[in-house]
């Protein structure tokens, strides 16, 4: 993965020409992207456990695609602001002791996040940049898997978490009108725990390394 995207950028970086006009400061940039999302899962230290987990238990959230948007504002030429709207939807399996156990299912992930960024390059070129800034996942919706429901559970909870996200991509000018494509990687830093609870019961509760790579390609248009 990485090493396509760091292709992917050389190629823009090839094509891109000149004489195209930069952000200012006072503009806002809107992007609509295609986001490839491949969150870690592992569980990382078990607080609650009433039903026996086997010694090797380990868990995985499967990765998914989804559209996004994103809004960004220059406070000057070079650094800007940005924050990133979407929905995306896991679920997460057992390894392990626990292979083949559905133990989530359905969680749907609000990534509040937002950025502050620093753009490099010169006028009307390519506009390399890199990024920090906290994030928040809002969980929505969660239940507990197949496997899970089998053994007695009734309900799912997964906390929402504060984190924080490392950003780095690429923004390649089309027009003098602000057209540009872009391509940008994430990668969030995350710790929730994981609640199971049979009736009023809670039977289980799990931390987890979340995680997730969170790669994005579309167009951006700038005012």
């Amino acid at each position: 993965m990485k090493c396509r995207y760091m292709s992917l950028a050389a190629l823009a970086v090839a094509l891109a020409t000149p004489g195209h006009a930069a952000a200012k400061s006072g503009d806002v940039q809107f992007k609509l992207l295609a986001t490839y999302v491949a969150p870690d899962g592992k569980i990382k230290d078990v607080k609650l456990d009433l039903i026996g987990l086997p010694a090797d238990a380990q868990t995985k959230a499967d990765d998914n695609v989804v559209p996004t948007v994103a809004i960004e504002y220059f406070v000057t030429d070079n650094i800007s602001v940005e924050t990133i709207a979407g929905v995306t939807q896991h679920d997460v399996v057992g390894r392990g002791g626990l292979a083949g156990a559905g133990l989530v299912s359905n969680a749907n992930i609000v990534p509040a996040t937002l950025t502050l960024k620093y753009h490099f390059g010169t006028e009307g070129g390519v506009r390399p940049y890199v990024g920090a800034g906290p994030s928040y996942f809002i969980f929505i919706d969660e239940k507990p898997g197949a496997t899970a429901v089998a053994l007695g559970a009734t309900r799912q909870k997964m906390d929402d978490t504060l984190g924080v996200a490392l950003q780095a991509g690429i923004d390649v000018p089309v027009n003098a009108k602000g057209l540009a494509v872009t391509l940008d990687a994430k990668r969030y830093f995350l710790r929730p725990a994981a609640h199971w609870f049979a009736g009023a019961t809670e039977v289980l509760r799990t931390k987890h390394k979340l995680d997730p790579w969170v790669i994005s390609a579309g167009v951006a248009f700038r005012f």
